[in-house]
């Protein structure tokens, strides 16, 4: 199922503070990048924030689980981001924060011509 326009809004406008927002259409879905860095997945009516060695326990420990968009099961380094913190906007801005200072660090990929 794909995320409807109004959830990837309202997931925005939950994230305002954060830095200059903007969203992609991506595979039916949308990637949220923060000052062109891409930190984010709406997909599924949820968001995904990007993770690594630092941040991926506090998901885990939530019972979070990767995206996996494909049919192999393969998962991608984006771990849902649970309900109540989406609610919260200031609890979010904290777990963004993290998953935007990930995304920072991460090698850029080159721009196709």
């Amino acid at each position: 199922m794909a995320s409807s326009e109004d959830f990837k809004d309202f997931v925005l406008d939950q994230l305002e503070g954060l830095g200059e927002l903007r969203s992609r259409k991506m595979f039916g879905e949308y990637g949220l990048y923060c000052d062109d860095s891409f930190f984010a997945i709406v997909a599924k009516e949820a968001i995904w924030f990007k993770v690594d060695d630092g941040n991926r326990a506090m998901f885990e420990e939530r019972g979070m689980k990767p995206f996996s968009p494909f049919e192999d099961g393969k998962s991608m380094q984006y771990y849902e981001v649970p309900i109540d913190v989406l609610e919260d906007p200031g609890q979010l801005l904290i777990w963004a924060a993290e998953s935007l200072a990930i995304a920072r660090k991460a090698p850029k990929r080159k721009k196709r011509k």
